[in-house]
């Protein structure tokens, strides 16, 4: 049933595109979105259901704005209209594509975790494929060559240290220094419900953490790209022209299931869920089941002194070097926690972090030697109060006045109700 609605809205949009083709354009019940960054004006119509409406499939408030233009795209596997991805639907409505743009693990997903993306051409249509996860993380001026309009839809998780944002941060600056107008197809942010954790000390500003954001941020995609430009968190020589085209149907508090995993070690709904919380393991020496199938649902070390759960992380498609490989890791089970459990949850899992320092035999060897845990965490307080061992309450006490002041950020910027 829901297969069949979709392919009947999407057939609708199809219809009127191809009727703007002969010189008419019609939106039935017009609402206005104003952009305080942008006198432009974003027309959506009202929606069938209550079912939430991600921007890439509200085609008549984005096709005309890039009718007879040069299109640079900002997309991943996750950037989809209906079943179909966003470049495949473009390319069969005829429109001019210049540039794909691809960030961490490609532009079709498939690049394990770490690995440059390589440039080269989309096998499929044909376009031009500028990597933005290898040499270079920010596009150049060759690379908006022919490019008259950047169009960005990729599927964000909410937490900091998910790469996409910094990708998201770095083509706003390009766009400004270049003059390029930006259009942002915005998509719900599975852990849009709260907002926690340490805001960024910006003296560990790095790929995982770009912006002065507490862990989890609270906004989506959309939503960042309106903070970063009007609080000039990013550098503008020109004023960004930057159009959002909204989620219907969506509120920060309206549980969403993904339609595909937005990352190859986000296997499924629970890792999303989780993964704010159990991804600061990453800068320890704790396994989070890269090279298993439950990736960011599970935690284990070989030394930890319990036993009842254990697992063998083996490499694979989405982690080519997993920490800790072939050896019997313990530790615990997050597997069958209910999603109605987690997406009840508004704080960041600490817990699960002290708990395990506090059982670990080995502490010298817990945190990595690089310094990763500082960066993911954001704050090199972090990781001291937890060798100090200092309770939740007191951890969460040290970051409370910064985190007050960015929520009075962002109230500003939010699209939708909280």
């Amino acid at each position: 049933m829901e297969k069949k609605k979709n392919v009947a809205y999407f057939s609708k949009y199809l219809l009127l595109f191809a009727l703007q083709g002969i010189g008419f354009w019609a939106v039935a019940q017009t609402n206005v979105v104003k952009n305080p960054a942008d006198s432009t004006t974003l027309p959506f119509t009202a929606p069938d259901d209550n079912s939430v409406i991600p921007g890439a499939e509200r085609m008549n408030a984005w096709l005309p704005l890039i009718k007879d233009k040069q299109v640079g795209l900002v997309v991943n596997h996750s950037s989809l209209v209906g079943q179909r991805h966003l470049v495949d639907t473009l390319c069969r409505l005829g429109q001019c594509m210049t540039r794909i743009f691809a960030p961490e693990h490609g532009f079709r997903g498939t690049a394990p975790d770490g690995e440059y993306v390589q440039e080269g051409q989309d096998i499929i249509t044909g376009t031009p494929v500028v990597s933005l996860y290898g040499k270079t993380r920010k596009p150049s001026r060759e690379d908006f060559d022919n490019v008259d309009v950047v169009v960005f839809d990729i599927q964000d998780v909410g937490a900091r240290f998910y790469t996409y944002i910094s990708t998201l941060f770095y083509v706003l600056e390009a766009c400004a220094e270049y003059n390029k107008p930006v259009i942002i197809l915005d998509r719900p942010n599975p852990n849009g419900h709260y907002v926690d954790g340490p805001v960024l000390d910006m003296r560990l500003r790095s790929f995982v953490g770009i912006a002065p954001l507490p862990i989890v941020h609270g906004c989506t995609m959309g939503e960042l790209a309106r903070l970063f430009t009007n609080e000039n968190w990013i550098r503008q020589p020109h004023p960004l022209r930057l159009g959002v085209i909204p989620c219907q149907n969506y509120t920060h508090h309206t549980p969403y299931n993904l339609p595909v995993k937005p990352s190859p070690n986000l296997p499924n709904m629970r890792a999303v869920l989780l993964y704010p919380s159990l991804c600061l393991f990453e800068g320890t020496t704790v396994s989070v089941g890269r090279g298993t199938s439950s990736q960011f649902q599970v935690i284990g070390h070989p030394d930890f002194p319990r036993d009842s759960f254990w697992f063998v992380p083996h490499r694979n498609s989405a982690s080519l070097y997993p920490p800790q490989e072939g050896w019997v890791c313990k530790g615990y089970d997050f597997t069958g926690i209910p999603l109605s459990e987690l997406r009840s949850r508004d704080k960041i899992d600490l817990q699960h972090l002290l708990n395990y320092y506090a059982l670990f035999p080995n502490k010298d060897a817990f945190f990595r030697a690089d310094g990763y845990f500082d960066r993911l965490a954001g704050t090199y307080s972090l990781r001291k109060q937890i060798e100090a061992g200092a309770t939740e309450a007191e951890i969460r006490a040290t970051w409370q006045a910064d985190l007050d002041a960015y929520k009075e950020i962002r109230r500003k910027y939010l699209l939708y109700p909280e």
